[in-house]
């Protein structure tokens, strides 16, 4: 299996270009300049700032000990409650009880509390709160979940947040960029999920570090926006600050469907742009894939894994990675498709990735088929993805996972193992009892 077509190193010129990347155009909008230079540090204008339970809370605590009582301005900022909902110990109510506050304080024009929203990477786009060509800062390091709607989203700590939420502004170092091209036709089993994690075995967890991701979809029928928000959202998986999408007809055809404001801009990179690297990816040839424990890259094809009879203990269908409707409906198509009720994997966990999507698994009977055969099919959540509740593992337990990490004690004991798949591969498994291919 080749999963690589064409990969080229290329040198970074570092003369002054007018030709220039796509996270170059935005940043360049966004800090008034014509063009900007790779390295060069600049300092942006904020569309959009978003703080979750955990991190939201001490952004507060900054801006209250800094003397500022309001943000740059509130109907720009974004709260969700999502890695502890329901709140799973005394805690977890404690940082949710604090972020309600301080979206009532503040007058945050957009504040998602519990059974209103979801997980914060899902809500975002879902709801409209992103599009083309704007910048978006978030304290959660898969905020670049966002670039799949052609827009710089990149995560920060809590002090950066606080910064933001205070002044509207970012500071920047213009980073190098990759470009990476989706070609060809894929096979029917081959999912956004498997194009990502064949895109990590490329370049490893550290092969983008400080770079952005320039994601082209040349591909014969096009990666819908769920695919391209599935493979955005693990470019901080191969260490990269963002991963962006070039805007096209899928992205207009989203962005006009949500996004309520009209000045959002579909920027496109310059032909002759500079990239420090070039990767070309033929889906036609590609097949599953899964990353073994205990790092994201660590990737080869389900079909060896499937020699090995490695026995799952629970499969979790979730996190901001693949909790989309789309992904249930392919679970839900592989139980439908298997009338043997029997499932045999002791734990199946579900969990919607927002209220919209949960409301539409139920009245599309998705609950209904999950819940017959056994499954936890359970309220909008991080949960278990960051071994915070919901499925958290046991020392020597195996989960076939559909998030986006496996390192050591992500989803509980240190002892524990995590695959990564699509949820494909994990519907399918879930009947096998262990990891096996569509």
């Amino acid at each position: 299996m080749s999963l690589v077509e064409k990969q080229e190193s290329v040198s970074t010129n570092t003369i002054k270009l007018m030709s220039q990347t796509l996270v170059q155009k935005i940043i360049a909008e966004k800090s008034e300049k014509n063009n900007v230079n790779v390295g060069e540090i600049v300092m942006a204008k904020v569309d959009r700032a978003m703080g979750h339970d955990i991190t939201g809370p001490a952004a507060a605590a900054l801006l209250r000990e800094a003397g500022i009582n309001k943000v740059w301005n509130k109907d720009k900022v974004v709260l969700v409650a999502d890695h502890f909902v329901p709140a799973k110990d005394l805690a977890a109510a404690k940082l949710g009880k604090e972020l309600r506050i301080f979206a009532e304080e503040y007058e945050v024009g957009h504040y998602f509390g519990e059974g209103k929203g979801g997980i914060c990477h899902v809500v975002m786009p879902e709801e409209g709160l992103v599009a083309p060509g704007e910048i978006v800062i978030g304290a959660d390091s898969h905020t670049c979940t966002n670039g799949a709607v052609g827009c710089l989203a990149t995560g920060v700590g809590h002090t950066d947040l606080a910064a933001v939420l205070a002044t509207g502004k970012v500071w920047l170092r213009v980073p190098e960029t990759i470009k990476v091209v989706f070609k060809g036709s894929p096979p029917p089993e081959v999912t956004p999920k498997d194009m990502s994690l064949a895109l990590g075995k490329i370049l490893t967890v550290s092969g983008g570090n400080y770079k952005v991701l320039e994601l082209h979809d040349n591909t014969d029928t096009g990666i819908d926006m769920e695919g391209r928000l599935t493979i955005s959202n693990m470019a901080i998986e191969w260490g990269a600050k963002a991963g962006i999408f070039v805007p096209d007809a899928i992205t207009e055809t989203f962005t006009q469907e949500r996004v309520q404001h009209s000045d959002w801009k579909m920027l496109q990179p310059d032909e002759n742009a500079s990239y420090c690297q070039k990767i070309t990816i033929d889906t036609t040839t590609l097949e599953p894939l899964v990353a073994m424990p205990f790092s994201p890259d660590n990737v080869t094809t389900v079909r060896e894994v499937e020699k090995q009879k490695v026995k799952i203990d629970q499969v979790f269908i979730g996190s901001c990675t693949n909790a989309r409707i789309g992904d249930l409906r392919e679970v839900h198509g592989v139980f439908k498709n298997n009338p043997n009720k029997q499932k045999k994997v002791p734990r199946v966990v579900v969990i919607p990735g927002d209220q919209k999507t949960y409301l539409t698994a139920i009245s599309e009977g998705i609950a209904t088929e999950c819940i017959s055969r056994g499954c936890v099919f359970s309220t909008p959540t991080c949960g278990p993805c960051l071994g915070g509740h919901s499925g958290v593992m046991a020392a020597e337990e195996v989960c076939l996972s559909t998030s986006n990490r496996n390192f050591h004690g992500r989803m509980g004991h240190p002892d524990s193992l995590v695959y990564l798949s699509s949820p494909l591969v994990a519907a399918h498994s879930a009947l096998k009892g262990y990891i096996s291919a569509p």
